[in-house]
């Protein structure tokens, strides 16, 4: 039947090859700084021509074989559905007066929000979302309730997309209100007291174009949308915009386009008119904003790479303090302030502890996690001094904990509606740790590598290497029923933290992007060949993976250095380069890679973007191209380009599938806990297959 699959693939390509060579006359040639470059497939960024409808429509045809096939073998879901069964529920979040927490059911695509007036209740359901809507591929992003919890504002999404609405609750009332908001995107939601909220509004009407979303927007609770207030505009320049409503305040924070510089606004929430008055002028941007009390910003200044805190008086700039200073080779990762306190969440090579510091930055106590584990903030309750967090690593799913900042305290944390369920495995059956190989260049890059113990490093063991490696994030461990399964089988599971993210600080980041962007993607192949050399696996044992960022990482690995690896599969990758910031939020990501009008940084872009770099005498990897029709961040045209130019070629023996998700965004096919499910289950059965043929 392989064989069957692979010959229909061939008979497929060449489908495609007479349909391509038909669509010539569409490709286009542009010249840039003196190079000409011809894009064979530009056809295909008209998502809505029949031609390109038709062309995804028989990849995925093809594709869907190859997965019912891989899943017939490996049926790695029912592994997934048993796993997930023993995973505990993360502690209620706390917003306002009340404890939330979602909950999906059987049969329900579409979560029910319950919540509790003490955490120690029994939760009670608020409303049924599957009763409210028809779409059932409606994502829930996030909820927050109004300044004394009478309602509730909740943000929903339609098919994946980033362009949302905002609808409300009647928490006493137990109804939804009227008021609808839509064109929401990329905003939080921020109340002034009781009265409305702030949101960002996009006006795009083509899902593809340069993104819109350049205008806050003031609702009032009870009116229509129509008469909304608009309180910021910059439309006409063009720049990047946030806005926090806080302790009275609206603070909005306004970059160039080039992020360089920021202008700081505030309006006083009990002005009904929001005046926004310019109160720093061209600050520069590595001034970070954390927080606003007391007339006093709060900020952290890239000037220290590992994080501090740093306080002054709108007043009075020059009354600047350190709050918390830097503590070397410890990443402040995040802060949250209280009224009382400052909790800081530290990131070490291994561990993650967080620090507590009163208001006025002076050091209370330390609470360490153990050893490969993650520790999150949840909450705060001021009666009681008592810090919520939970716990979670690669292996172990939410262990939830109440830590007491007066005594240093600490418990486990279950009620008699929370309880902890067995863990799957034994604490010692796998092995995590992260340590450190050296780059081409002498750094040193941290890798965690995850195993069940006592596995033989003989070369031959299924190994699935992954990254992000971009705009300063900083890895955290993650819980996935789906990789517990691979490496319960035998499999070998690795996360290089490479440059271009922030688990080393600032300058980690700095070091693996724009101009030094190609630091990363070459961390990123040292860490596959460290693998290899230390016998943890082999190239014909290899597969690789990344989403968004990472999906770019993966590509680039792929055209530079095909011989490593035996499967590759990009998920939501940017793969044109040389056109990324004439779609939706690319131009948001000049200062990432480069700005394509710019000589020096085209010629960058140029010698890594994995469209143009598909040498045509190469048999690349066997590859699994992953997208969505509605991926409005990262647009599928990416993907299909890059999917036809690998496949229409007569050098490329193995099999290159896409498989465009319906109905889904940029985090693929989520929507319900049974698309979430079926997409990890599809991803793992193709990479078993083929790692294990």
């Amino acid at each position: 039947m392989k064989n069957v699959i692979f010959i229909l693939s061939l008979l497929f390509c060449e489908t495609i090859f007479c349909q391509q060579n038909h669509e010539k006359s569409k490709s286009e040639k542009y010249t840039k700084h003196g190079i000409t470059i011809t894009d064979e497939y530009s056809w295909l960024e008209n998502l809505n021509s029949e031609e390109t409808k038709t062309w995804v429509k028989n990849n995925n045809t093809i594709t869907e074989e190859i997965l019912e096939k891989a899943k017939r073998k490996y049926n790695t879901e029912s592994k997934i559905i048993e796993y997930n069964k023993s995973i505990n529920n993360r502690i209620p979040s706390k917003k306002g007066k009340y404890y939330y927490s979602t909950f999906y059911f059987e049969g329900k695509t579409l979560p029910i929000i319950f919540y509790r007036k003490d955490i120690k209740e029994k939760p009670t359901k608020l409303f049924d979302l599957n009763e409210a809507y028809t779409n059932k591929n409606m994502l829930f992003n996030s909820l927050s309730p109004s300044g004394n919890s009478e309602y509730l504002a909740y943000k929903i999404s339609h098919d994946g997309s980033d362009l949302g609405e905002i609808n409300f609750f009647d928490i006493n009332k137990r109804k939804l209100l009227p008021d609808v908001i839509k064109g929401v995107k990329f905003s939080n939601i921020g109340w002034n007291l009781n009265h409305g909220i702030f949101y960002n509004k996009n006006n795009n009407i083509n899902k593809t174009a340069i993104d819109s979303t350049n205008q806050l927007y003031y609702h009032k609770i009870g009116t229509p949308q129509s008469e909304d207030q608009l309180v910021f505009d910059a439309s006409k320049t063009g720049n990047f915009f946030k806005y926090y409503s806080t302790r009275g305040k609206l603070i909005v924070i306004e970059t160039n386009k080039e992020e360089t510089l920021s202008n700081y606004y505030e309006a006083s929430l009990s002005d009904n008119e929001f005046y926004l008055y310019k109160f720093l002028d061209n600050q520069s941007t590595d001034m970070k904003f954390l927080n606003y009390r007391n007339d006093s910003i709060y900020y952290s200044s890239k000037q220290f790479e590992w994080g501090e805190v740093r306080a002054f008086n709108i007043k009075n700039r020059n009354q600047e303090r350190v709050v918390i200073p830097q503590i070397y080779s410890q990443l402040l990762t995040s802060t949250h302030f209280t009224n009382d306190y400052i909790f800081c969440n530290y990131k070490t090579l291994n561990k993650s502890y967080i620090r507590v510091y009163d208001a006025n930055g002076k050091f209370i106590r330390k609470f360490d996690s153990p050893e490969n584990f993650d520790i999150s903030f949840n909450f705060y309750d001021n009666e009681t001094k008592d810090l919520y967090v939970t716990l979670h690593s690669y292996t172990t799913s939410f262990k939830n904990y109440r830590l007491n900042v007066a005594t240093g305290e600490i418990n486990e944390f279950q009620t008699e509606h929370i309880q902890i369920k067995a863990s799957l495995f034994p604490s010692e059956y796998f092995e995590t740790k992260t340590i450190t190989f050296k780059s081409r260049d002498n750094k040193d890059v941290p890798i965690t590598i995850i195993h069940k113990k006592g596995l033989k490093f003989d070369g031959n063991n299924p190994t699935l290497l992954t990254a992000y490696g971009g705009y300063g994030t900083v890895s955290r461990a993650y819980f996935s029923s789906g990789m517990i399964h691979f490496i319960e089988k035998g499999g070998v599971f690795a996360y290089a933290q490479i440059r271009g993210g922030g688990e080393k600080g600032l300058k980690w980041h700095q070091d693996g992007k724009g101009l030094k962007k190609m630091n990363s993607f070459n961390d990123f192949i040292d860490a596959a060949e460290f693998l290899i050399k230390e016998k943890y696996t082999s190239p014909k044992k290899l597969g690789i993976t990344g989403g968004s960022n990472g999906g770019l990482v993966v590509g680039v690995a792929m055209t530079k250095r095909p011989d490593l690896f035996k499967v590759v599969i990009p998920k939501m990758g940017a793969f044109d380069m040389l056109k990324f910031d004439q779609f939706t939020v690319g131009r948001y990501h000049l200062n990432e890679y480069g700005n394509p009008e710019n000589k020096e940084e085209f010629n960058s872009l140029l010698a890594y973007s994995p469209y143009h770099n598909i040498d045509e005498n190469t048999n690349y990897p066997t590859t699994l191209i992953i997208t969505s029709d509605n991926d409005d961040r990262v647009p599928p045209l990416h993907s299909y380009k890059f999917a036809a130019k690998l496949q229409n070629r007569t050098a490329q023996k193995n099999p290159i599938y896409l498989i465009s998700l319906s109905d889904a965004g940029h985090y693929g096919k989520t929507a319900s806990y049974e698309d979430d499910v079926k997409s990890d289950a599809d991803f793992y059965n193709f990479l078993l297959y083929h790692l294990n043929e």
